[in-house]
């Protein structure tokens, strides 16, 4: 049987996922592996799933269907964090030939023989998590203007309503010499952005076990890498992806401010405005810390973007919680929100909590809080309403049009000038339209 020529991927959920799968990409094409676009129809199929949105499951029966109806005979590969968590359940589902967990994915090719689906229906390779100890290292492209670089994958953390341990593993992280490699590759193929993504970037560095059981100590923290990588030339910006509020130093907000490269965007998840939900989140701060890295960053950034995650509907969350969260929001100088609505997770030590909140009020609190985000960031849009900034051009959805992000991440749009995709042009911030972007 001939060696299957063609592949398509679909990646669902977060950034980390999306540098994965181009990394996988790029094993199929040094295999000899052409990549079609999804709906091109391909011989073999591969699904990067994500565990985060509670219609996981039904998302991943969706895709599956979709690459059969293009392809009848493809061959289905499904890998990602839901693959990890479920992996009996996503080979059950009709038309899934393979099943590959955390420890697995990069050995995809290994597992794939031909397109005679002569390997058993639903076969499950995905071994224990705790079997994910390497790190593998990735980044998108694909995007001329923008990358996503892997740097650091797994958490420690065992916060209460979280599977990520459960899909990833332990916390591990590339070399800080490798990353800049990494990033010297990316700037050679003429990008411009780079964001660095992990599931806990900020718990970044290397460790060496000296003794048997004890901790590994850190050869390199967060802060020595961005220090390193400033000095890449040809990367015009990086962006953090996320970072927890307690690995967020003022040394590293020190630097953000006065670097040559970093995009002055945070964003930081909070999840809780209410010390109460935090402490039965297993969150490692309190609002004030919280409110305190908001102050410094926009004591020396006043103009600086900031992101902020929050669940609504946790177990035990009263309506008092709610509104104590949502003040606090509201009074905080920040740009937007990531809303999520808590869904239960087996598991999880939240899952077996007490005082689950119905899903009709979780909905209500989660429409409370996006209406807050839309005003957060119409607000900080207006206060830069006739400034010039820097603006990162690409192109845009919508026909005849580019748009791009400022230094500080304003989303603008302007009519298409093809000379300018993929360059940094000075704009004028002239107005907010009804998409509300702001229009250069």
């Amino acid at each position: 049987m001939a060696t299957p020529k063609s592949v398509a991927f679909y990646t669902l959920g977060c950034k980390l996922n999306y540098s994965e799968t181009s990394a996988i990409g790029r094993l199929f094409e040094d295999a000899g592996y052409s990549e079609q676009k999804f709906e091109e129809g391909a011989d073999i199929y591969v699904i990067n799933t994500c565990s985060v949105t509670e219609f996981a499951d039904r998302k991943c029966r969706q895709i599956v269907r979709r690459a059969l109806r293009k392809n009848p005979q493809a061959f289905v590969t499904v890998i990602g964090c839901y693959a990890q968590l479920k992996p009996q359940e996503i080979s059950n589902i009709e038309g899934v030939d393979l099943v590959l967990g955390a420890a697995e994915k990069f050995r995809i090719l290994d597992y794939i023989d031909d397109l005679s689906k002569s390997t058993d229906k639903g076969m499950v390779q995905a071994g224990e998590v705790t079997e994910a100890k390497d790190f593998i290292n990735a980044f998108s492209f694909g995007d001329r203007t923008r990358s996503f670089l892997k740097v650091q994958d797994g958490c420690d953390y065992k916060c209460s309503f979280c599977t990520i341990p459960l899909a990833r593993g332990k916390s591990r992280s590339d070399t800080v010499s490798s990353v800049v490699a990494n990033a010297q590759k990316i700037a050679a193929m003429g990008v411009k952005e780079i964001v660095l993504t992990g599931v806990n970037i900020g718990d970044f560095g290397n460790g060496t076990e000296v003794i048997e059981g004890t901790k590994p100590k850190k050869e390199a923290l967060f802060i020595d890498l961005i220090k390193e990588l400033d000095q890449v030339e040809g990367i015009e910006r990086f962006r953090i992806s996320s970072i927890e509020p307690n690995l967020c130093t003022d040394e590293i907000i020190e630097f953000v401010a006065q670097s040559k490269r970093f995009a002055h965007h945070f964003h930081m998840p909070l999840q809780s405005g209410n010390n109460k939900q935090l402490k039965m989140m297993r969150r490692r701060y309190k609002r004030e810390l919280y409110a305190q890295r908001v102050n410094k960053i926009k004591t020396l950034m006043p103009h600086c973007c900031i992101g902020v995650d929050a669940i609504v509907g946790f177990p035990g969350e009263s309506e008092e919680d709610f509104l104590e969260t949502y003040r606090f929001l509201n009074e905080l100088d920040i740009s937007y929100l990531h809303v999520f609505t808590y869904s239960e997770r087996p598991n999880t030590l939240a899952y077996e909590m007490p005082d689950p909140v119905p899903m009709g009020e979780r909905r209500r609190r989660n429409q409370m809080l996006s209406i807050l985000s839309e005003k957060k960031r119409r607000y900080f849009y207006e206060q830069h309403l006739g400034q010039t900034r820097p603006v990162l051009f690409e192109k845009s959805k919508t026909p005849g049009m580019m748009s791009g992000f400022t230094d500080n991440y304003v989303k603008v749009e302007a009519p298409l000038q093809a000379e300018w995709l993929n360059q940094t042009h000075m704009a004028s911030l002239q107005e907010i339209n009804d998409k509300g972007l702001v229009v250069v």
